[in-house]
């Protein structure tokens, strides 16, 4: 790899020299992967036995933090967050969800308020070279779904607990509801998305070295 390609994660490689360019650039990345967040949230269909619907956003929030790093990928989540506080639309479509703040006191609050930490996390591990890597973004992603899915479970479990006649099935009932349906696909997603970091460093080392 070029000496030329800067350390740290993707958004360092597109900074400009001055300090004006760095934060407009940075500011339009966090902008755009906030959008991106609430544009994959709407690519999303039902599953039989859930009211927890299948959407692409953990791929992106992840993404989010590599490409942007741990403080710019949790801003960017924290910002799609506010959105859907607000009443915007940025949450995925669904017959029994309500949108707006209620939707992070139903089933799926879990999951989205997991978001920041998982980007945060993500994008750690790709500030210290996990990025450069297949095997390495891989391992840097599956810790970003891991966190996704304990803040998810464990928000379902304690609701299924409070309103069932017996608490201890909670954990397994979250586990029907919103672990079994989704996992494979999203171990696949990972596995087609964790190469797309390295390649866009090898372009840009590639970029780099034809530069005079």
């Amino acid at each position: 790899m070029s000496r030329a390609v800067p350390a740290g994660v993707l958004i360092h490689a597109l900074d400009g020299e001055s300090r004006q360019t760095t934060i407009a650039v940075r500011a339009i990345a966090v902008l755009f992967m906030a959008t991106l967040t609430a544009a994959a949230a709407q690519v999303s269909f039902s599953i039989p036995l859930t009211s927890i619907p299948f959407t692409m956003q953990p791929m992106v929030v992840l993404m989010a933090g590599m490409v942007l790093g741990p403080r710019l990928g949790m801003t960017s989540q924290l910002l799609y967050l506010a959105a859907g506080i607000a009443g915007l639309p940025v949450f995925a479509a669904s017959a029994t969800l309500p949108m707006g703040a209620a939707r992070l006191l139903g089933p799926t609050g879990g999951y989205l308020l997991s978001y920041p930490m998982a980007a945060f996390v993500a994008g750690w591990l790709a500030q210290r070279g996990f990025d450069r890597r297949y095997l390495t973004s891989i391992a840097a992603m599956l810790t970003g779904l891991a966190i996704i899915y304990a803040c998810g479970l464990s928000w379902l479990a304690l609701l299924v607990s409070a309103g069932s006649a017996q608490p201890q099935g909670g954990w397994q009932a979250a586990l029907v509801a919103g672990f079994y349906p989704f996992i494979i696909a999203d171990l696949l997603k990972i596995v087609f998305a964790a190469a797309v970091m390295p390649g866009l460093w090898r372009l840009l080392a590639g970029a780099d070295s034809r530069r005079p």
